[in-house]
């Protein structure tokens, strides 16, 4: 990146900002889908990563490369701030008397899909990491970003980010091969469970599939 541009927005620049969103936007918006799981925050945590990036604009750095990881790395603080009001919200309607049931259509759109049940297991096992291996498996693997951008974006040691990683990649594998297992069992019947092979063949046809559906 031109240096100019980090000039520009430690200088608090609307131009070098209108830049940077341009170039960084639609990858703040791609992890933050992937992380929270949900279009409607991620469009939230878009707009206040930005905010939070012109009230920290002074501690840009005037040398140095692309502000992507930096950017990250407060979309990474917001989506924490985002989870902790998630669940105050959630504790607060738990309290509330209980509402009619809404039939839930969201199964009948996924059917529509080929490798529904690959995505349904990839999705919910995503979800069961803990959010520290979540925010690594989505900057390392799906955003791209090497080991040493990670722990620029996190504010952690090269070290935690490659452990954090393989911890991330070997929880995927068994919380998928369990939910496609447990999916397999639900259809009953006669229907033979897969082999270690075959489910771990599927999770890497999940993955890309999930990619895809985020990008």
């Amino acid at each position: 990146m031109d240096n100019s541009i980090r000039a520009g927005v430690r200088a608090g620049d609307p131009a070098a900002f209108g830049q940077i969103f341009e170039e960084h936007g639609r990858a703040v918006y791609r992890y933050a889908v992937r992380v929270s799981g949900d279009w409607a925050t991620a469009e939230d945590v878009v707009s206040l990563t930005f905010l939070e990036a012109w009230r920290l604009r002074s501690r840009v750095e005037l040398d140095g490369g692309s502000l992507r990881p930096w950017l990250l790395g407060i979309a990474t603080n917001v989506l924490r701030n985002t989870r902790r009001a998630a669940r105050r919200h959630g504790n607060a309607v738990a309290r509330l008397p209980p509402l009619a049931v809404v039939p839930d259509f969201v199964d009948e759109l996924t059917g529509r899909l080929a490798d529904a049940a690959q995505i349904a297991a990839a999705k919910a096992a995503l979800q069961q990491l803990r959010p520290a291996e979540r925010e690594v498996f989505a900057l390392c693997v799906w955003e791209g970003l090497d080991h040493k951008a990670v722990a620029e974006a996190l504010g952690k040691p090269v070290g935690t980010i490659r452990s954090r990683l393989s911890r991330a990649r070997k929880r995927l594998r068994e919380l998928t091969r369990e939910q496609l297992a447990d999916t397999v069992g639900a259809q009953g019947g006669g229907q033979r469970r897969p082999t270690r092979g075959q489910v771990t063949d599927d999770c890497a046809s999940a993955a890309t599939t999930l990619k895809e559906t985020y990008r």
